[in-house]
């Protein structure tokens, strides 16, 4: 039988889901509690229940990009040692992510946060300056371990590589959909790798 937590769980997953879904199928759209909980098939004070404001879902679906990409990133940092390998792997699951959840982008590309409280876009900027952390010390690690340097400075380097992440996702919402994250990267990645790291010596 299942337990009444069990039943919270799933609704506020469903109300998650319901707010990708209407962030996918509408780009331009404005996304209300109302239309929210008509999706979802609640009331606007069932909703309530499981989150307090329109605010907190979108809180709830940026906790859930940050644990989706960073629990993987860990993961190709303990299987991979070699920093360009851990660099090509990092972003392309970013934009991996990012193309098999287009709803989600409008948050990473801030246009779904429009009016929304400075908090929400602050944890979006978190999100990206966390990214662009674990790529500078992915090359810092690169110095030590392998003897190589980064052909600009580390961090102009850990900017550029997280920037060109950040825009691939907002051309992406931009385009409404059509120009896919992924599309080019492998060439891409192929012309920046050349210029990130260069041997000591």
């Amino acid at each position: 039988m299942m337990s009444e937590t069990d039943v919270k769980i799933s609704r506020r997953d469903q109300i998650l889901q319901a707010l990708v879904h209407m962030l996918e199928a509408d780009p331009g759209g404005k996304i209300t509690t109302a239309n929210i909980a008509k999706t979802v098939g609640v009331s606007e004070a069932a909703l309530y229940r499981h989150f307090p404001s329109k605010a907190k879902m979108f809180e709830g679906l940026i906790e859930f990009i940050e644990d989706a990409v960073f629990s993987r990133t860990s993961r190709i940092l303990q299987d991979f040692s070699e920093a360009e390998t851990r660099c090509e792997k990092t972003l392309t699951l970013v934009l991996t992510f990012a193309e098999k959840n287009p709803g989600m982008c409008r948050i990473l590309a801030g246009d779904a946060l429009a009016g929304e409280t400075d908090r929400l876009r602050q944890r979006v900027r978190q999100f990206f300056e966390r990214l662009e952390t674990q790529i500078k010390q992915i090359l810092r690690e690169a110095e030590l371990r392998e003897q190589k340097v980064t052909c600009i400075s580390m961090s102009a380097s850990a900017n550029l590589l997280t920037s060109l992440v950040e825009g691939r996702i907002r051309q992406y919402v931009r385009t409404e959909f059509s120009v896919k994250p992924t599309q080019y990267w492998p060439e891409q990645w192929q012309l920046v790798s050349q210029q990130i790291l260069r041997n000591i010596g």
